[in-house]
């Protein structure tokens, strides 16, 4: 059985093609019945509020918001930083559907379970 991919996104607006490569990566393994979780730190936390993927756009790839949609169908799982959100001022109720507040004990035991931290920056 193959491990469980853990991508790590910490972009916003601020950088479209780090905050979009992660999601491409983890919905090619998603479509491939690999198992994967995108992991969103800092201001990548903001990518999981309703709205704020939209504008997100990098040269030659497709929307973020399309990416992630289509990574949420394919049955991907989002999770964003607790830590992180706080300070923002960013709760469940601001989330889109499919992605969740963690904290890093739930982060531990992904990897703790043999997740595969990737780190694509």
């Amino acid at each position: 059985m193959s491990k469980k991919l853990l991508l790590n996104c910490v972009y916003g607006q601020e950088d479209a093609e780090r905050a979009t490569l992660p999601f491409i990566v983890a919905n090619v393994a998603a479509t491939a019945d690999q198992e994967s979780l995108v992991f969103l730190t800092a201001e990548a936390v903001r990518i999981a509020t309703r709205g704020y993927a939209e504008p997100i756009r990098a040269h030659g790839m497709k929307p973020l918001a399309e990416v992630m949609q289509s990574y949420l169908d394919n049955g991907g799982t989002i999770w964003a930083c607790g830590a992180c959100t706080g300070p923002r001022g960013i709760t469940e109720a601001d989330l889109i559907p499919g992605a969740k507040i963690v904290t890093a004990v739930n982060l531990v035991e992904q990897l703790a379970a043999g997740a595969v931290p990737l780190n694509l920056t």
